[in-house]
Formats: C-alpha cells, structure tokens, sequence
C-alpha cells in the first residue's frame, strides 16, 4: 500500500499516443526508480486531440481517447501491484468551450440564463454591447460577423435524429432557442411547398408551430415533446431540409442572409470575430483562452456536479492525490478547499490516512502560502527557483547586469519591464475582463449620492493604476471581509497607485480602497447594492491572478533577458542570488509549517529543461568571458541581421536572449532538428514578449527575419566561425551545468519536501517552453539505462557524463536512500552543518534527522573555479570540512578526524553526496549528537 505522504513523485504527460495502458507499463521501471506516487495530467475527457488534458469538455467520464475505463482500470491494477499511488492534476476552473462537444456550454447557448447549468458558467448576461437582448459573445469567427454571413459560412442545419436546429460554423455547433422554432417552421414549410396547399407532413409542421406559437412557445418541459415530433417522421425531414433554403445565407443572396442574421440575433448568444474577445468577451475564461470558459464552482450544484468521478475514484481507492489546477482562478479558494476535503471525506468513509492535496499557486517574493484546510503545500516553483538561486553566483551579476545593460540598452531593473507589461496586457489581452470589472465599479458608485460623480474614466483610471501597482497574484478574502495579510496588500497598493495620480478627484482611491476591502458594506456605510460590492470585490480577485500571470511570466520574462536561469515560473528575474545562511533559514522553515509540499526542478510549464537552466547558472561564473563573448557574436552575426526602416530583426534584446537559449539547449551534435526547435521557440519567444510581435497581430517580416537569422548563424556553410565559437563555449558550461544539475537533483530529493520528477529528466533535459518540453519520452532507453547501472562505477559514470547515465543513477541512488528512510524525510528535521576553511562558501551542508537516523547532505555550489572553468572536472579540490563539532563518532574515511569531514573526501567523483548515520539518543531530538561506525557514503 502506498505511503500517504508520497516519498517521490513522477509526473507523466498523457496523450492519445501514451495513454494508460502506456503509463501502465512504465510503472515496474517507476518503482525501481524509487517513485511512490504516479503524477499524471489530467485524464477527464477532454476535447479530442487535446494534447495537455486541460481542455475538459465533461468532468465525469474518463477521457476515451486514453484508452477509457478498460485501460484506466488496468493502469490501476498495475500501479497497485507495485504499491504505487496515483495524483491527479485535477481541473476544477474551467472548461473547454465552444465546437460541438460540451453538453453543458450546448445547454446554455440553447436555453440562455434559464439553461440549468448557466449558473456553472461566469457570463456577465446584461453586458454585451449593442445589444438589448441579454446573450454571450462567442468570439469564434475567422473573419467578420458580416463577411462569415455574407460568404455562406454560417450554415443553419436541422438535425433529424434529435429533431434540433443549430447553426454551424465549420466545426463550431451554435444551437437554436426551441422559442424560435414555431417562426423557422412557418418559414421552412413556406420554402419547400410554396403558396400551394401544404402536404400531409407540411400540415404536421404547421400544427406543431401553431402550437407553440405566442405565450406556448416550448418550455424546456416541453422541448423535448416538441423535438421527438420533428424527429419522428422522414417526411417531416425531408420538408425540413428542402425548406432550409430560406436560411442559406451567401453572395447574392440578400434576402436569405437577412433572415439568417435576424434569426442569430434573437439567440442567447452573439457571434463575432476573434479578435473581438479583447475588448467586449463577457464570461471569464482560462486566462486570455477563448475555448476555456471559467467555472463557478462557489456554486454548491456546479461542485457537485463536476467532482461525481473524482469522488467515485476516491472511494474505489483508485486515487491517493489530488493536483488543483490554477488555484487563484477560483472566486473563494478557502470554500472550496472546504468542501473539497468534505467530500474526501465522505468518499474514503472510515479511512483515516492523509490523502495528498496540492495547489498550483504562484508565491510572489516573502509571500507566504495562505491557510487553506486540508493542503499540504504547492506544486512547488518556489522551491525550484531557491534552489536556482542558492547554487546561482552573486559575484557574477554585477558583470552580467553591464552585459545586459550593453547588450540591449535595457536597464537591469524588472520593475519597469514589468509594470509596461502589465500596461499592454491590460490593453490587449485581458481588456474584456477590465471592462467588466470597470462598469460594475462605476455601478457601485452611481448607486450613492456621495460617490456618483466619480466619472466612469476616472474610476477606470484608478483601477488601473491599483492593477498595476498590485505586487502579487491574489488575494484571498472571502465574503467575511480581508486578512491582515489582504488588507496590508491592498493599502499597499491602493497607496503605490494614489502616488502615481495626477486627477482631481483625490477621494477616488478612499473610495476603491474601501470597496476592495468590503468596508463599504459595513453596518455603519450606507452602500445601497451591497452583493454587488461584495461581487466586485471577490472578482478582482479572480482578475488579478491571471493579470500577473500574462504580463510576468508570458511577457515580462520575455523582454527581460538579464539571466534566463531565474525567467523562471514564481521567480524573480531581477533576483541576485540567495545566500546559504538564508536558504537554511527557509528549510528549517518550510519543516515547520509545509513540510509535505512539492519540490519541483521542471514542470510541463517550466521556461526551459531543468538542466537548461543549471547550465546558464555557468554565466554568472564565466561573467568576463560571456560578456567578451556575446561581443564577438554579434559581430560574427551582425551581416545576418535585417533592418528595415526602423526594424532591426532580431532586437538587440532578443539577439542577446537567443545566445543564452543556444547555451542552454545546446546539442551534442548540431542538426536540422535543433534548428527547428530553436525557430519554433524563437517565434513563440518574441509572440509572448508582445513588442515586434504578438499572437494578437503577427508581424510577418519580423518573425520572418527571425527565422532567416536563426537558419543562417546555423548553417556551417554561412557561420563556421560562430558555430565552432558557441560549440567550444556551450561544451564548457555543460559540464559546469552538468555539475550543477548534481547538485541541484541532490537538494530537491534531500531537502523539506515530496521531490517531483518530470517525466524523462532522469537523463539531461535541455528542453525548451512548452511544446518542446513535452515530447514523447524513451522510456526503453532509460530502463536499460538502469539495468546497466545498477550497480554504478561512479568513476566511470562522471567520465561518460554526457550520456545522461550518470544522472538517472544518482536520482536512484537518492530515492533509494528515501526510501530506506521515509520517516527521516517525510517527518524529520532539518539541520544546517557549518562548513570552514577557504572554500566555504561553495559547498551547502546540513543534516535530515528523527530520532536515532539522520542523513548528511552536502553539494558544491559555484564550481567554475574547480573544473578550470568547465574544462575538466575535477581540476582542483574544493578545500572546505563540514564542522562535525556536534557530532562524535567516528567515520571510515580516509584521514577523516572526528571534528570534520574534508570535502575532498566525499566529493572524490562529483560535489554531491549523501551519508547515512546512526545516532545515539541525544538530549534534544533536534540535533545531531554522535554517529556510529555505520554510515552510507554513496559518492
């Protein structure tokens, strides 16, 4: 039976091309692995050919194109028979919209706000422009409202085995309100037989529509009567379809077109071109995703309804974990956390174990995890990015910032970078969202006296200036008002955006301030509209997580090139470093308050491979020379570079960023494969970055300049200097990356925390953002891999290190010690060892230990200087002993005293290593007092 608690994680992409009956047959390899707990994508029925899972069409029904509940059942059994659990990556806001194949989106398109499932969806009803008619805007169309219609592209179509009409457009199925059913039949009878006397089954049609005709138009009681009617007779069919002409919108087609767009316009819902989304969509969607429609599961019916399967798997044991998608995008995080462990709860009946529970959720700089019942802890970025930063040079930065600065004529300060993101994705991306948060503020002020001359631009202004001013992703307050932590942020921010206004009406910013917090709806406030203070209020916080998200990490991080190693998801690009004094400091407190939380070193959302990132760590080390490099570089390359007018294609910007995404993802043999994904990753680099380009309005030349630099500094024929230039340099930094990765695998398996591991990193992973990151994985390789070292010659390993073998037997090697000790890591403390001598301050030391057992962990950090500058490792010995003061004993290494243990010693074949020790009963349980003779040096 598995550990509640899992040991080790392992996180799996599921596609239709590796589904379960694939994930089954990689858990025995797991397991060897050391893994505890299988982590998968989510596995729901999603939209067909989703390729991530997280486009969710029905919540209650495993996805088939996975293989079903035949293969899902036997992927349990298989991960039961090697006692290994299973965490789903769960995703409880939103869902896939529009097409054909969301029963409960169909629902409400049809019926409007008296659908059922209406209340499911976060849709503004009476916010739609230009329109009386309440409705949704489905920004769908590739072209124009008018040119779709005019063109013939909107089709009305009669679908005889329900008896519904619906309109489609290509692949889009928009259904039709049964109240205009009674009008289309008297028109569709009138097109197929004319002025002539209606045949048998055009006088069925007629008698039908005259029944619903006026006040008896078909309720949704009396829908489905109505629609088996149309469906039951061929005859009616065939009158149908012939009659469908008076609908068949085209060129020259006037009338027809007239009447189709009449119909469209009395529907629940209004079409209109993509593009329209910025500005005027009125549902909350996943981010700036038009076919992610956001849920309301603060609706007890919605919540039901869409955890049925989840809580059936939970009560059938076949589910251990549970992943929740995108945390901050929920209304109130704390109820439904609430209910979620309700419902686990009553699922597992009289078991008693902890079932896993994490959050995906992004912590800003000092923020700490708001209390949410049943969580133990997050998916884990702020841990990858301490662990980024305490192996990251500070020495370094000052150079690197100077290079920045040189390089791009961008000043090495994120804040600026920032707040204009944030400025252009409130114009473009999230406009809708902001317009709908503006006019419900302008109507809580127009409902008061003493507040309705704020004008509605004034009001938007100010809230502006709060968004950009906001530090970090959300708050967290509920209906009973903010936290101290809340209201500090929002006073924060509310202050920040008054320093930046210039207008007259100063009271304004008293006024927001007062609705954020909810102090307007007090006892002693006279607020006429108070749910609708309250709405505004728990909304902007659902808008403020997503606002963050789009303009720091999908925009921010790609103007901002400084060191890509911190361009990280949760990290701050702008950051110097984290000392080792402060990193002991943030273990011992994550022991103390979420010690079962994630640590994660990739994700299928990370920036890069995590050995990407551990090789651009070299640049901080190799300062002088990188600067000198990139010089030279653009030089070399400065003939490939198109300019065109004021264009320069690259930016000098985005040159310098590409250098860095060349070094990171460098291969071993350069080919026409790696020049594909660095042009793929090019354009999606300068999209995300929203200045010579974007998703919204591509610029064709740039992106096409783009494309000819990138081919031509890789190409031997036109760039031999370059090439065999960034080849010798990028060999360098591998293997100073590759010691880094050492050390990085060893902190996240040893430190506080369940380590995560993303699917195929047991070799070196020099991946790029997403999609290129989640390409299908050699699990034969990596199986035979661990066969071969099963009994790893560590001096062997570190001389073949560029085949990856030497990775995935130390990650087996540090399960295995998990493993042997689960207590020791899942309840133990956290104990830093001082290291001495001249080269302290490259190696990190401390303790895990309960009771009678505890494990030594010591890495090299900052390794340039003892590999002479990624020549050859080792060049010289790192000259540091870990202070044993504390611990008597005695160990059988060579020349080792029983005060200290020299470096040299345990890093005699890489700087990482692990030693187990026995410990006699000691006066305080938290420290380490004296070691036995036994001990499990394993590097």
């Amino acid at each position: 039976m598995p550990s509640p608690i899992p040991l080790a994680t392992y996180r799996i992409q599921l596609t239709s091309e590796f589904g379960f009956d694939e994930a089954a047959k990689i858990v025995p390899y797991l397991k060897q692995l050391g893994i505890t707990h299988l982590y998968a994508s989510p596995f729901l029925k999603a939209r067909s050919g989703s390729t991530h899972g997280y486009d969710i069409v029905d919540q209650n029904a495993l996805n088939p194109e996975l293989g079903g509940e035949d293969a899902f059942d036997r992927l349990s059994a298989a991960l039961k028979a090697n006692d290994l659990g299973l965490i789903l990556d769960f995703v409880p806001n939103h869902m896939g919209v529009h097409f054909a194949d969301n029963a409960w989106w169909l629902d409400v398109l049809e019926w409007g706000p008296a659908s059922p499932h209406a209340a499911s969806f976060d849709i503004d009803w009476d916010t739609l422009p230009h329109r009386v008619k309440g409705g949704v805007l489905l920004p769908i169309l590739g072209s124009s409202y008018g040119e779709a219609l005019e063109q013939g592209q909107i089709e009305l179509r009669f679908d005889p085995q329900h008896g519904s009409f619906s309109a489609w457009y290509y692949e889009h199925r928009l259904p039709i309100a049964p109240e205009r059913y009674s009008e289309m039949l008297r028109v569709i009878v009138a097109e197929a037989e004319g002025s002539a006397t209606p045949s048998e089954a055009g006088q069925k049609i007629l008698e039908l529509a005259a029944r619903y005709t006026g006040l008896h138009r078909p309720s949704r009681s009396e829908a489905p009567e109505f629609k088996a009617a149309l469906a039951s007779d061929p005859a009616i069919h065939s009158v149908i379809e012939h009659g469908l002409t008076a609908y068949r919108a085209g060129p020259g087609r006037d009338m027809r077109t007239k009447a189709l767009h009449s119909l469209l316009e009395r529907q629940h819902y209004r079409l209109a071109h993509w593009r329209l989304a910025t500005s005027e969509i009125n549902y909350r969607r996943f981010f700036d995703v038009n076919s992610l429609a956001g849920l309301r599961v603060e609706d007890q019916k919605t919540f039901d309804a869409i955890h049925g399967l989840v809580k059936r798997l939970i009560a059938q044991d076949k589910l251990q974990g549970l992943r929740l998608d995108h945390i901050d995008g929920l209304r109130n995080p704390a109820q439904y956390c609430q209910r979620l462990t309700r419902l686990i709860r009553e699922a597992r009946g009289h078991l008693r174990q902890p079932f896993y529970l994490l959050i995906e959720k992004i912590l800003g700089e000092h923020e700490k995890l708001p209390k949410l019942q049943g969580v133990h802890g997050t998916t884990g970025y702020e841990w990858l990015n301490a662990i980024t930063q305490v192996l990251l040079d500070q020495d370094g930065m000052d150079t690197l910032n100077e290079t920045w600065r040189q390089a791009s004529n961008i000043p090495p300060k994120l804040t600026p970078v920032l707040e204009e993101a944030k400025r252009r994705v409130l114009e473009t991306l999230l406009a809708s969202e902001f317009t709908v948060l503006s006019r419900l503020l302008a109507r809580i002020a127009g409902g008061h006296y003493s507040t309705r001359d704020f004008s509605a631009d004034s009001l938007r202004q100010a809230l502006e200036l709060y968004v950009l001013h906001f530090p970090v992703y959300r708050t967290y307050m509920t209906t009973a008002g903010p936290s101290s932590t809340d209201r500090d942020l929002i006073n924060h921010a509310i202050e920040r955006a008054r320093s930046d206004w210039f207008g007259a009406d100063e009271g304004i910013f008293d006024f927001l301030r007062d609705t954020l917090t909810l102090d307007l709806t007090k006892a002693d406030r006279v607020a006429p509209g108070k749910p609708r203070i309250r709405r505004f209020a728990l909304k902007i916080q659902q808008f403020t997580g997503p606002m963050m998200a789009k303009s720091l990490e999908d925009t921010a991080f790609y103007r901002f090139h400084r060191l890509l190693a911190l361009n990280e998801v949760g990290g701050d690009a702008a950051a110097q470093g984290l000392s080792t004094e402060n990193f002991h400091v943030m273990m011992r407190e994550r022991v103390e308050t979420l010690p079962h939380g994630m640590t994660a070193t990739a994700t299928h959302d990370t920036k890069r491979g995590e050995d990407a990132r551990a090789r651009l760590l070299a640049l901080p080390e190799l300062a002088d020379e990188w600067a000198g490099m990139v010089s030279r570089w653009k030089e070399m390359n400065a003939r490939h570079v198109t300019t065109d007018g004021n264009m320069r294609g690259p930016s000098l910007a985005f040159e310098y960023m590409l250098y860095q995404g060349l070094i990171g993802a460098w291969p071993d043999a350069l080919d026409d494969i790696f020049v594909e994904r660095m042009k793929t990753y090019a354009i999606k680099a300068a999209r995300e970055a929203k200045l010579e380009t974007s998703w919204l309005n591509p610029h064709a030349r740039y992106e096409e300049a783009l494309v000819r630099f990138i081919e031509s500094i890789l190409d031997r024929s036109q760039s031999p200097n370059f090439i065999d230039s960034i080849e010798a340099f990028a060999r360098r930094t591998s293997l100073i990356g590759a010691l880094n990765s050492l050390s990085q695998i060893t902190l996240k398996a040893m430190m506080p925390g369940v380590p995560d591991f993303y699917q195929g990193t047991e070799f070196w992973d020099f991946s790029l953002v997403d999609p290129d990151n989640r390409r299908p994985v050699d699990f034969d390789a990596r199986e035979a891999a661990m066969m071969e070292t099963e009994n790893p010659n560590w001096k062997s390993l570190i001389e073949d290190w560029p085949d990856g073998r030497i990775k995935l037997a130390w990650t087996r090697t540090l399960l295995k010690m998990r493993r042997a000790l689960p207590d020791v890591f899942t309840t133990g403390d956290y104990e830093p060892i001082a290291v001495n001598g001249p080269d302290k301050d490259h190696v990190i030391a401390f303790a895990r230990q309960l009771k009678s057992e505890a494990v030594i962990v010591a890495v090299g950090r900052r390794l340039a200087k003892f590999s002479d500058h990624g020549r050859v490792w080792p060049r010289e010995p790192i000259d540091a002993t870990l202070d044993l003061s504390n611990y008597a004993g005695d160990f059988e290494i060579a020349n080792v005293s029983k005060a200290a243990i020299p470096c040299r010693a345990l890093f005699d074949n890489f700087p990482a290593a692990i030693l187990k020790v026995n410990l006699q009963a000691a006066e305080k349980p938290s420290r380490i007092r004296k070691a036995a003779r036994e001990h499990g040096r394993t590097a």
